[in-house]
């Protein structure tokens, strides 16, 4: 890819996490950036940062939150369209996690609509404003707990199933985009502590790990589908 001429990209949920890792990682390969996050004093920080290397818009809010998706497809529209959107944006639920019979339904409402309606949506307004490149990528960041049975995580490992079907009809519908759904594997995030309070998660490897996968996945043209991110980098250098 010929980096000398950026392109954007729309990453949400870019604050910490694998977001901050995935925005830092386009940020040395000279794309512009579009972040999200709900906390604006985080935000701020990242684009800061982010802003030594690449030129950055930072908008807070809630992708499930209408009004802030529209806010997000006006400025990738501004930006003169996007070539890949991330949502990477999500939350677990509860935490310690209960079981299903257990669950609190407001709050698995509320998993669905950040979690499956929120990166949807975004989506959907940005088809609305014709603002992602024709050859550009949707990359939907899920889990194994969408696709394995796990005691615990029917909240968070339903939704993030709900989003996989999700990217697997889209990418049938609209053959010209390229729509990934991809599992980052387990992480030494914040989000990953919260799904075990109280246990060391020191083993798990930091976020950056899975960045190679998705930026193979974003900037070279792979077949739609579900991937592990980690799998992605040895599968492009034997394609």
């Amino acid at each position: 890819m010929d980096h000398s001429s950026s392109k954007t990209a729309i990453i949400t949920g870019a604050s910490r996490g694998l977001g901050l890792a995935l925005a830092r990682g386009l940020a040395a390969r000279r794309w512009q950036l579009i972040i999200d996050a709900r906390d604006g004093v985080a935000l701020e920080a990242a684009r800061c940062e982010l802003a030594r290397a690449a030129r950055v818009v930072a908008i807070a809010g809630d992708i499930a939150d209408p009004a802030h998706r529209r806010a997000l497809a006006d400025a990738a529209r501004d930006a003169g369209r996007v070539a890949a959107v991330v949502n990477n944006a999500s939350i677990l639920g509860p935490s310690p996690r209960p079981v299903l019979l257990d669950f609190p339904l407001d709050i698995l409402e509320r998993v669905y609509r950040v979690n499956v309606i929120g990166p949807l949506g975004l989506v959907h307004e940005l088809h609305a404003r014709d603002a992602l490149t024709g050859d550009g990528c949707i990359v939907n960041i899920t889990s194994d707990a969408g696709v394995e049975a796990y005691e615990g995580w029917g909240g968070y490992g339903s939704s993030k199933a709900a989003l996989g079907q999700l990217s697997a009809v889209l990418a049938v519908e609209n053959p010209a985009i390229r729509v990934y759904w991809v599992d980052p594997g387990d992480m030494n995030t914040r989000m990953h502590q919260e799904a075990f309070p109280g246990e060391d998660i020191s083993d798990r490897p930091p976020p950056e790990v899975s960045v190679p996968g998705l930026v193979a996945l974003i900037e070279n043209r792979l077949p739609s589908g579900r991937y592990a991110a980690r799998d992605v980098v040895p599968a492009v250098a034997t394609a």
